[in-house]
């Protein structure tokens, strides 16, 4: 028994209201059981119980033992003091109120139908990654769909929330908010720290001061990233460090200075090491000038694609590192990292745009793009395809993901419609 399960049973009211009584003899009547709390405090709030002859309107807590109450030292928190009713699964100890007097107490244990009991064990305690598998069949496909649109609202407002964290932290400049943004997507989960690091030790405005030399910018995005620190003898890679060298000094940029031990190359494909994000980082800058003003008035799909479809320069059509020449030519960005681009920095960045400005038009944009974007792919969506739960758009796989990561994962069926659906008692 747990009190999430407690808090369902008590909300809806899942148990039998015959001759009910608290532990000290008095007849209880619920007329009305509050509602949920998402805040400190007590469980629920609002609540109105009859005891005995008298009328209480407060608080009700919730616990599986009664002794709960003081494990969790509700006894010293002034905010428990209006508690009019103590819900228990058992009660194991006597709950006294400051004056002496018992806390009025009701036991649930007998009263929950073992079939409930039962199912619900079935569904959470189950072994499947996603615990209703075996049943999902039997939702309604209104309640999976509205269940999916509040999962994606959910992971949107979480996203946007994030952002919206870093322009405070930079005083509200979109554009520096954007390039951090865009760069730490550029780490592709690998290197998303030392390139969210790089962004903020290399500020956009110092950058965009040579956004018109191509050359100049990787000199300080590969020199601040911490590759430029040896003299060896290379004609592209002598030049870049001489420029950085001047640059490092003229911007004070020295302090901030990454290593490149920061950058993990183990492990990944040569199209997704650093170096290579770097460069097309840089011809990504070069060609986009003010990015966030041309991403924030973007209108679809096709719009976006060629922001980010720019070649590097010359020498990284044939390197995957420095000093290291290849016969065959280096991939440049490609359809599915744009698409994560678009997926986990465009859109969200519309979104947090459009709550700041408290404008939905940019919200149903953004919404827009994700219904253009093609699906995601990874294990956990084919396991929900697999289900019969559709992925054919971005909007479809970013829903999906916040349903499993928040619900399913953390076995939190009861806060899910189609959980509940399932759990719902049949009589």
């Amino acid at each position: 028994m747990n009190e999430s399960f407690l808090h369902y049973i008590w909300q809806f009211q899942y148990f039998n209201k015959e001759f009910l009584r608290t532990s000290t003899g008095d007849e209880i009547t619920v007329l009305k059981p509050g509602f949920p709390n998402s805040n400190a405090g007590p469980d629920f709030f609002d609540a109105k119980i009859r005891l005995g002859e008298m009328e209480w309107i407060g608080s009700v807590e919730i616990h599986v033992s009664s002794s709960g109450w003081r494990e969790h030292k509700h006894h010293e928190d002034a905010a428990y003091e209006n508690v009019v009713l103590h819900v228990v699964w058992e009660e194991n100890e006597i709950i006294l109120r400051k004056d002496g007097t018992s806390l009025p107490t009701l036991e649930l244990k007998g009263r929950v139908d073992p079939s409930l009991i039962l199912k619900y064990k079935r569904i959470v305690h189950g072994t499947r990654s996603i615990p209703c598998a075996n049943a999902i069949h039997d939702v309604p496909e209104i309640i999976k769909m509205s269940m999916l649109e509040r999962a994606l609202i959910a992971r949107l407002e979480k996203k946007a929330e994030a952002i919206l964290e870093i322009l405070e932290r930079n005083k509200g400049d979109w554009e520096e908010t954007c390039y951090q943004v865009i760069c730490r997507n550029f780490g592709f989960k690998v290197n998303t720290d030392p390139f969210l690091q790089l962004a903020q030790a290399l500020p956009y405005k110092i950058l965009m001061k040579h956004s018109d030399q191509l050359q100049q910018m990787e000199a300080l995005i590969f020199g601040q990233a911490g590759f430029l620190k040896e003299a060896i003898n290379d004609a592209y890679y002598s030049l870049l460090r001489r420029e950085y060298m001047l640059l490092r000094k003229k911007y004070g940029l020295g302090a901030k200075q990454m290593n490149k031990a920061q950058w993990r190359f183990l492990r990944l494909r040569p199209a997704n090491f650093p170096t290579v994000r770097l460069a097309q980082l840089s011809s990504v800058f070069y060609h986009q000038k003010n990015i966030f003003s041309k991403i924030i008035s973007t209108a679809s799909w096709k719009e976006i694609v060629p922001s980010f479809s720019v070649k590097p320069s010359e020498y990284w059509w044939h390197h995957y590192r420095f000093f290291k020449k290849q016969k065959k030519e280096v991939p440049s960005l490609g359809k599915a990292s744009i698409e994560n681009i678009v997926i986990n920095s465009i859109v969200p960045l519309m979104v947090a745009y459009g709550k700041a400005k408290d404008d939905q038009r940019y919200v149903d944009r953004a919404l827009q793009l994700l219904e253009e974007t093609p699906a995601e792919d990874n294990n956990i969506l084919r396991s929900w395809t697999s289900l019969g739960m559709p992925n054919k758009t971005a909007s479809d796989s970013q829903a999906l993901l916040e349903l499993y990561n928040s619900f399913c994962s953390r076995r939190r069926c009861l806060d899910c419609s189609i959980g509940f659906s399932l759990l719902k008692p049949t009589s």
